[in-house]
């Protein structure tokens, strides 16, 4: 039997079993001899690939346009920024990677306009493979869909997963240590009602692992257990948009947004609800303004540092230039992340939007 049958063959057999608690251990060893035989059909159509596309990151963040072809990724890109996609009512206009900036509240992101991809993307069909291992490195996955074609949604979805791409999806918190001997322990700080420790053992050891400590502290269930093994899966968040809204009628378009549940809804072409799409962008990016202040004088206020949410002060100094966090001494920050005006802080202080930092350096 060959890989594709025997794939198929796992597909069905998982598709056919109705879950409960008894069939909860022989749908999880189905599910891990699947993962294991689609990860060397992925492993063997990236190595038999084209040569990919070559993208250097620039900017705060990027975020890479994802739809099948003419679903008006290149319109979109030309009205998000200042690029120039060749725009084209055919299939298959852009046949590259195209970059543009977007700026927006002082933050410049870089976005991509990949080539459209086909049924069969993750199985290295149409250039699939490299299209899909640009979106690996972004920062943010923009998933378009053309209202005339909201079955699209299913199938892009079901290519990033087939890829190795977890969208709107946390790292599960699951620690897999392998040792010497003692078997397979497992020690859990939730409840996972679909993944019993029968099941976890039988999966771990369907990849060849014997003996191993288990934690987990979220609530997981098999495919997430999987990807922990395989630790190869990469945890991109997405905004799906419904695009050519304009061309729909109202009960049409009613009836395509129950089907794909939209972020939000646009004409590319006729830029209705392009600047709501970059606050969402900016905001699903996570990209906060810090204004710098130097000692003695009034903060820039014109041109502010954007970050990350969450990072510290430390992340700032390493941003600016690589010696200041070893020549730190103290900062003082105002705004909502300070208890008092100027209050006085260490490397480890978690900045907010809109503060405004003084460093103290040697």
């Amino acid at each position: 039997m060959s890989n594709d049958e025997r794939i198929k063959e796992l597909e069905d057999l998982i598709a056919n079993s109705q879950y409960n608690k008894r069939t909860q251990k022989a749908i999880g060893l189905y599910k891990a001899q699947l993962a294991k035989l689609k990860e060397k059909e992925f492993s063997r159509s990236k190595s038999s690939g084209g040569e990919g596309y070559n993208v250097r990151k620039t900017g705060d963040g990027t975020v890479a346009l994802l739809g099948f072809p003419s679903v008006g990724k290149s319109t979109l890109l030309n009205s998000l920024t200042d690029a120039e996609s060749e725009v084209g009512h055919y299939a298959f206009t852009t046949l590259t990677v195209i970059p543009g900036i977007l700026e927006y509240n002082h933050a410049k992101i870089q976005v991509l306009d990949v080539p459209g991809i086909v049924h069969g993307a993750a199985s290295g069909k149409g250039r699939g493979t490299e299209v899909l291992s640009v979106l690996r490195s972004a920062d943010l996955i923009l998933i378009l869909i053309d209202v005339q074609l909201p079955q699209h949604h299913d199938a892009l979805k079901k290519e990033l997963f087939e890829s190795g791409i977890r969208i709107n999806k946390a790292v599960p918190d699951v620690k897999i240590k392998k040792t010497s001997k003692d078997g397979i322990k497992i020690g859990r700080t939730v409840r996972t009602p679909h993944l019993d420790d029968d099941t976890i053992s039988s999966i771990l050891r369907t990849f060849r692992i014997n003996n191993a400590d288990v934690i987990i502290r979220t609530k997981i269930d098999v495919d997430d257990f999987i990807d922990c093994i395989e630790a190869n899966k990469v945890y991109i968040p997405a905004i799906t948009i419904l695009n050519k809204v304009d061309l729909a009628t109202k009960e049409q378009l009613e009836k395509v947004e129950k089907m794909v549940k939209p972020d939000l809804k646009i004409s590319a072409e006729k830029k209705d609800n392009i600047e709501e799409l970059k606050e969402l962008i900016f905001d699903k990016l996570n990209l906060i303004r810090i204004y710098m202040k130097e000692p003695g004088k009034e903060p820039d206020l014109k041109e502010p540092l954007i970050i990350t949410k969450d990072s510290t002060v430390e992340d700032v100094c390493s941003k600016l230039h690589r010696d200041f966090v070893q020549k730190f001494k103290y900062c003082r920050v105002w705004g909502d992340s300070a208890k008092f005006p100027g209050q006085r802080h260490s490397l480890r202080h978690i900045l907010k939007d809109n503060d405004i930092l003084e460093l103290s350096i040697r």
